[in-house]
């Protein structure tokens, strides 16, 4: 393959650069690339003029908004956005909800939900874990059972990310429970979450923070044009997201921004005559780092050349296995230049910068990446079926 972009890839990168640097705040992108916490206006005004410019889900058909972009292109949009420090769009509505409803949907619930869905108007959150289905989410026992013109739901979801700022749920639901296999009777559902009988309960993280949640359906009615595509073939449309969903993983643009930002800071913490950054073994660190992520970056294009036609690349575990751990490797970097001064402010006396307080929590939140779209471990057996031929 060719790694040299064309003239007119180059253009379609650079005008891509100047929009995101210059039409989303300043402010907004300052606080991703610090890794300060992001509220929900914050998220809803990035995507909002994302959306304005046809920038918010080019991923999805050109009819509700998406663009007809090469493979390179939408690399490239994705790459740019994380140099940027841009706000990502909310990927429960970009990446999952959306292009489903969009594949699977009636036309009633096309018209209903993704304008809205891709302007942020919604907020979605996702209702796939359960407490005894996880990684095996096929064992999952939430009810929906018809009556009348409507579903009752009885169950519990968990880990469901952001749940307390979600306007509505997508989840699935078990629909037919003398199914002959477990997939074959699961439904996909759209839930008002103000629907009487939705609650909501905070799981506080090991860094402190309030980002997932437990949420309890008890006699939930949904309307049964709520159900997307046909019953029981949810199993087939979980697939179809999760695919979406292990896009773009690697978050090389993103890993870039947190090197970059150590570099700085290290140069700053003064160590004997010069600066951490001159210490011979901490340089040779970010060498090393900086080398494995080119790595990536370069293994990376060449699944997105090989993936043109459109059809999945199981090289592309290779990108979320490794991405995760270099993006772990980039915060454990960012807590190592903060040394003591990331220690909680008031201990002993301490009182450290803002940007070492925040080292910690950041690399401690970094533990879910090697968890989520895929833990490290089914990647590796992915690798070793798919690639390898174990």
């Amino acid at each position: 393959m060719h790694l040299t972009l064309t003239d007119e890839e180059l253009a379609f990168r650079d005008e891509l650069r100047t929009f995101f640097t210059t039409e989303i705040p300043a402010e907004l992108r300052d606080r991703v690339a610090t890794g300060r916490p992001l509220g929900r206006d914050d998220i809803v005004t990035s995507q909002k003029i994302l959306n304005a410019h046809g920038l918010a889900v080019p991923n999805w058909p050109v009819e509700w908004g998406g663009k007809d972009w090469t493979s390179v292109q939408r690399h490239l949009w994705l790459d740019e956005l994380q140099l940027a420090s841009v706000p990502d769009p909310l990927p429960f509505n970009t990446a999952m909800v959306g292009p489903v409803i969009a594949e699977f949907g009636s036309r009633e619930l096309k018209e209903r939900f993704l304008p809205a869905t891709a302007n942020l108007d919604i907020w979605w959150c996702q209702g796939f874990s359960e407490p005894e289905a996880g990684s095996d989410l096929a064992s999952l026992k939430t009810r929906a059972v018809r009556d009348g013109g409507d579903y009752i739901v009885n169950g519990q979801k968990t880990w469901t990310t952001l749940a307390q700022h979600a306007d509505w749920i997508f989840a699935l639901v078990r629909t037919d429970p003398n199914a002959p296999k477990r997939q074959a009777g699961i439904s996909f559902l759209l839930i008002d979450m103000k629907t009487p009988g939705v609650t909501v309960r905070p799981i506080k993280l090991i860094d402190g923070g309030y980002e997932v949640n437990e949420v309890f359906f008890q006699d939930v009615r949904v309307p049964a044009e709520n159900l997307v595509g046909e019953e029981n073939a949810g199993w087939s449309y979980a697939k179809f997201l999760l695919g979406n969903e292990r896009t773009g993983v690697a978050r090389v643009g993103a890993t870039k921004v947190r090197i970059a930002r150590a570099k700085k800071l290290a140069a700053e913490v003064r160590l004997g005559s010069g600066s951490l950054l001159d210490d011979p073994l901490f340089a040779a660190r970010v060498a090393e780092l900086e080398n494995e992520l080119l790595a990536l970056e370069l293994t990376q294009l060449r699944v997105v050349a090989s993936s043109a036609d459109g059809k999945p690349n199981p090289a592309s575990s290779l990108l979320k296995l490794r991405g995760s751990e270099l993006q772990q490797a980039a915060t454990e970097l960012l807590a190592d230049v903060a040394g003591p001064d990331s220690l909680p402010v008031g201990a002993d006396g301490i009182d450290s910068p803002d940007w070492a307080q925040r080292a910690a929590p950041v690399y401690l939140n970094n533990r879910k990446v090697s968890i989520y779209s895929g833990s490290s471990e089914v990647q590796r057996q992915i690798i070793a079926s798919s690639i390898l031929g174990l």
